[in-house]
């Protein structure tokens, strides 16, 4: 193989088959990648997106055993998709898509839509998942981009800045359109596995004699600090309920969801336990403590919590205190 980028057509083909017979070895055994379904491959992209990979699969399995069809979720209540999606965060992604859900039956009785164009007409599929979703589900030759898609490229062309715009066609250049989907995934893969971001692998990357980077100037962008906050909640329980309150429909995040009731401490305040809880780029210590004076909410009995849309903080806490198990 030369050791060049590959540019030319004789460099593409000798990479993509480098590529596709290190992916077939290689490839982690995820439960979306056992179906051309597009429907479990649609909710694993969704899942996936902000989300480590670790996270999803317990919660795609059980959101699967839920709503184990396209016409299941858009049957659903919102606040039923919201308490099966409660913990992975970023709630936007589960009311889009139940809303497409409800588009596809209402519109093509659950069919979907076979091209990537289409796919994006659809409530919260831009253009990355709806390549993904058609590529690997219906076999369109139709690259994707993501985080690790672009890190791969740029490597590969040794153009740390490129474009979107840029990134894209050469993605289209690379493709493999014979076998779109496994290409796609095999790219996905070796940005995951191989090609890290602070730390990449080269000695058993399959695109190494490809690579004018080869592992130099790969120490990744520079991370966000974290913040760091201290917020409390007040733990009530009585006989085999506990205290909740509901967000506003108007608040900017997770709009219509249950947690504890948040107070400012005060010296009287029996501090039941504390834990660590991260959202995006702040890191909270959270004081759970057992509040003796009054506080409004909403008694619910045990029985029902798991039927509520609670933050992932919320399951987090109740777990710590024994109040739930999952």
């Amino acid at each position: 193989m030369k050791t060049s980028v590959p540019t030319r057509s004789q460099d593409i083909a000798a990479f993509r088959a480098a590529l596709l017979a290190w992916y077939r070895q290689n490839c982690r055994d995820l439960p979306w990648r056992r179906t051309h379904d597009p429907y479990p491959i649609w909710l694993s992209e969704i899942m996936l997106q902000q989300t480590r990979v670790a996270v999803v699969i317990d919660r795609y399995e059980q959101f699967l055993k839920r709503f184990p069809s396209v016409k299941k979720l858009a049957a659903a209540r919102e606040a039923s998709v919201l308490a099966e999606w409660s913990g992975l965060g970023y709630y936007r992604r589960a009311r889009s898509l139940h809303a497409a859900a409800k588009v596809l039956v209402r519109k093509d009785a659950g069919q979907f839509p076979r091209t990537s164009a289409e796919l994006q007409s659809l409530p919260g599929i831009g253009r990355y998942t709806a390549a993904a979703v058609a590529s690997i589900a219906f076999g369109e030759p139709v690259a994707v981009v993501d985080g690790n898609v672009e890190r791969v490229i740029s490597r590969l062309l040794g153009t740390p800045q490129m474009s979107d715009k840029t990134v894209w066609t050469t993605a289209e250049q690379m493709l493999c359109r014979d076998n779109p989907g496994d290409f796609n995934q095999a790219m996905m893969e070796l940005g995951a596995t191989v090609c890290l971001p602070a730390n990449p692998n080269c000695v058993d990357c399959p695109a190494r004699s490809f690579c004018r980077t080869r592992g130099r100037n790969s120490s990744g962008p520079p991370k966000t600090p974290q913040a760091k906050r201290e917020i409390a909640y007040a733990l009530g329980q009585k006989f085999d309920a506990v205290l909740l309150v509901k967000r506003a429909a108007s608040e900017r995040l997770m709009p219509g969801m249950w947690e504890l009731p948040r107070i400012t401490l005060r010296e009287s305040d029996e501090q039941l336990f504390s834990l660590r809880h991260s959202i995006t780029v702040t890191n909270y210590t959270v004081r759970v403590v057992a509040r003796r004076g009054r506080v409004s909410g909403t008694w619910v009995k045990n029985l029902r919590l798991l039927k509520l849309p609670l933050t992932g903080l919320t399951k987090k806490i109740l777990r710590r205190a024994d109040i739930i198990k999952t």
